[in-house]
């Protein structure tokens, strides 16, 4: 487990490398993508539904 000291001199290390600036734009892009990966999940999910419900109904 990462502890608070750790944690802090990781966030340090990214507001040098990267600037204060680039850090609001950097979660904003994650948060787009956790959005798009989860949409993607939604979208797998029901087209395996989709996929398996015919192959249930053979069966019966």
């Amino acid at each position: 487990m990462v502890g608070h000291t750790e944690l802090l001199i990781i966030v340090l290390v990214v507001l040098v490398l990267f600037g204060a600036s680039a850090i609001p734009k950097f979660a904003r892009s994650l948060g787009q993508a956790k959005k798009e990966f989860s949409k993607a999940m939604k979208e797998g999910e029901q087209e395996d539904k989709k996929e398996a419900a015919p192959v249930e109904e053979k069966k019966a």
